[in-house]
């Protein structure tokens, strides 16, 4: 499985900030923001194009611009975070969306809400900022083979390699780009060293926002 681990000075500034448990929701975000821009850049590096001719101000001019139309499916809710960054970068993409939950005392994902555009002749881009176990990464990848997609991307925050070695079982030409790749999941299935529960710090809504 193509695994692309983001290796840049800003990357791992950033990584740095939102992996500190002082960094309040509102600069989490930020941070997030700037990461998944940088994922997207990595991720969409091989896209075709096709070459428009322009005029700029001063004479004409050929460019290219993007041929391929883009699908980007977050995954909920974490996923939510990183789908502004694509939206900015992409204003034309479609968007859809997969509701998985995990059972805190298996660590597995169940399916609660699924609402796709067409996917098929599509460059689909799933994000989802935790790569942990890989079962919701690989039900929704699942879901969107079955719904015809043949060129589906996942882009991730932080990945575990029990994460990365489940997708490379079951989904061995799966692109995946990630900002790191870390140690191991602990007992509960966290990522380690990680940097917590993403949905919580994303939306201020773990333990510590209530105290």
């Amino acid at each position: 499985m193509p695994l692309t681990v983001l290796q840049h000075p800003l990357v791992d500034h950033w990584m740095t900030r939102l992996r500190d448990k002082r960094t309040e929701p509102a600069q989490f975000r930020v941070m997030c923001k700037r990461l998944t821009w940088f994922l997207l850049i990595e991720a969409t590096r091989d896209l075709p194009v096709e070459v428009v001719r322009i005029d700029t101000p001063l004479e004409p001019f050929e460019g290219n611009i993007l041929a391929s139309d883009i699908v980007v499916v977050p995954i909920l809710r974490a996923g939510l975070g990183m789908l502004e960054a694509v939206t900015d970068m992409l204003p034309h993409v479609s968007v859809g969306y997969v509701g998985l939950e995990r059972d805190h005392t298996t660590a597995e994902a169940r399916t609660y809400y699924c609402k796709l555009p067409p996917v098929a002749d599509r460059t689909v881009l799933v994000v989802d900022p935790m790569l942990a176990t890989g079962g919701s990464a690989e039900i929704a990848v699942d879901l969107l083979q079955r719904e015809g997609a043949t060129d589906v991307r996942l882009l991730a925050m932080v990945a575990a390699p029990e994460g990365v070695k489940r997708l490379q079982a079951r989904f061995p030409e799966l692109p995946v780009y990630t900002s790191a790749l870390d140690r191991e999941l602990n007992g509960q299935k966290y990522i380690i060293p990680g940097l917590g529960d993403f949905g919580d710090r994303l939306y201020g809504t773990g333990v510590a926002a209530r105290e």
